[in-house]
């Protein structure tokens, strides 16, 4: 009871002394209100003592449920082992970047012990996955990084004190008192902040923040609207999806990546998730982790239809091919988005675009306009729409499957990462159920 009453009036006093100087609490000292979870398990972070507790595992972000224009934050932070690795993220986007376990942003690092040339542990400031900076300092290497021009963080596991004021795209940080670093022309300079969670235990306290004039920023100025994605993928378990031992003996969690070595053998090899799905959007990272070696395929027509020389025989293309995979749509092998290496392109339909019985405006539809996909050992990004019976699919942005009829696909069901005897590597599967369209 006594140290249920210490954190009721740690509350009241933090709540008192915001009102006083127009900062209000970013974490209300019980729960993660104002707080959504960006593509972590669901016990990453948590509160606890007044704290918000992250556990270091996956590698991932928390984010504000609101955007920050002009502002400034304070927080506390300390690490609870030594050479510990976090973060403040600054002017994000809501979801992360292709590939990565972290969003476009302007990043504050919260680092313990582990300093280089290049990097130090007393509040570096840089532009992270396609975010723009103009550091205050130049950097030895050349990079958007500000280095500190002071040392003053203490080490784990000791409290330390930030306080970054943000206006204007212009970042300034100050470090248990004094500022040490920043930079301006930061873009996007509007965004959400997140909390990083890095490997090892970290505390953050008495977050708070002071919000200043909007400056009007432009369009192309401000991170990506969150509209309500959230991961299928925890990072340290299979928890969400049908995993006997087998499957977990070969899809191997590996922090923020879900790795396939291609060799399960179980009845059913593929992953299915345990909930079912209506209309949706899906984003799913992917890139396949096998050696290419040259394969020839077919050329596929607009129709659908294999191209054929002048013997009519199919027109083959050589590639490097390091394998195939898939995602099965509502609980059927049939409605597969494909990911491959052949000639066609990622994102067919193939159930679709083989099945003679189907209308020729059905075959051509499921076939991709282009080919969009990476060179073999790179990332993907899949952003797959399902709704009603129509398929829409994005390929590291191109559209390459538009409005496509599924005909016959079941209104709802599970979604599956698909064996195909092939190492594969996923990360990033977030999801955002849509509501039924209005007749």
């Amino acid at each position: 009871m006594t140290r249920f009453l210490s954190i009721v009036l740690m509350a009241c006093v933090a709540s008192a002394h915001a009102a006083e100087d127009g900062f209000v609490p970013l974490f209300n000292g019980k729960d993660l209100a104002g707080w959504k979870i960006v593509n972590v398990a669901p016990g990453t972070f948590t509160a606890r003592d007044g704290m918000i507790v992250s556990t270091g595992k996956p590698t991932g972000t928390l984010r504000t449920d609101r955007m920050y224009e002009n502002f400034i934050v304070e927080l506390e932070w300390r690490h609870l082992q030594p050479g510990g690795n976090a973060g403040l993220f600054v002017w994000g986007d809501p979801i992360t970047h292709v590939g990565v376990p972290f969003s476009r942003g302007i990043e504050v690092q919260i680092l313990d012990g582990r300093e280089t040339a290049s990097y130090t542990s007393h509040g570096d400031v840089f532009s992270i996955w396609g975010a723009r900076m103009k550091p205050d300092r130049p950097h030895p290497n050349g990079s958007e990084r500000c280095l500190p021009s002071e040392k003053l963080c203490k080490p784990s596991p000791e409290w330390n004190h930030y306080r970054v004021t943000c206006r204007d795209g212009v970042l300034k940080l100050a470090v248990n008192g004094k500022e040490v670093s920043g930079a301006s022309e930061c873009r996007p300079r509007k965004g959400y902040l997140c909390l990083e969670s890095e490997g090892s235990e970290c505390h953050f306290r008495n977050l708070r923040i002071k919000e200043l004039p909007s400056t009007n920023p432009a369009p192309e100025e401000i991170a990506l609207e969150a509209t309500g994605f959230r991961p299928l993928y925890t990072g340290v378990d299979l928890s969400g999806w049908k995993a006997t031992d087998e499957h977990q003996a070969h899809w191997k969690v590996n922090d923020w990546k879900l790795s396939y070595d291609g060799q399960c053998m179980a009845a059913d090899p593929h992953l299915w998730t345990e909930e079912e799905f209506g209309d949706f959007e899906l984003i799913c990272d992917w890139r396949f982790t096998g050696k290419p070696v040259k394969k020839s395929w077919s050329r596929i027509l607009p129709s659908g239809l294999d191209a054929l020389d002048a013997d009519g025989k199919p027109e083959l293309i050589e590639v490097d091919d390091a394998g195939d995979s898939g995602l099965y749509l509502r609980g059927s092998d049939k409605s597969q988005v494909n990911m491959w290496c052949r000639p066609v392109g990622s994102g067919e339909v193939y159930g679709y675009r083989t099945d003679a019985g189907q209308p020729a405006e059905v075959r051509g539809a499921v076939t991709p306009k282009l080919r969009a996909d990476k060179p073999v050992g790179q990332w993907n990004r899949f952003l797959i729409t399902m709704r009603g019976d129509r398929l829409t699919v994005r390929l590291n942005g191109e559209l390459v499957i538009e409005n496509a009829q599924l005909p016959g696909v079941q209104p709802r069901g599970p979604l599956a990462l698909q064996h195909h005897g092939d190492a594969i590597e996923f990360a990033s599967i977030l999801i955002r159920e849509l509501p039924p369209e209005s007749p």
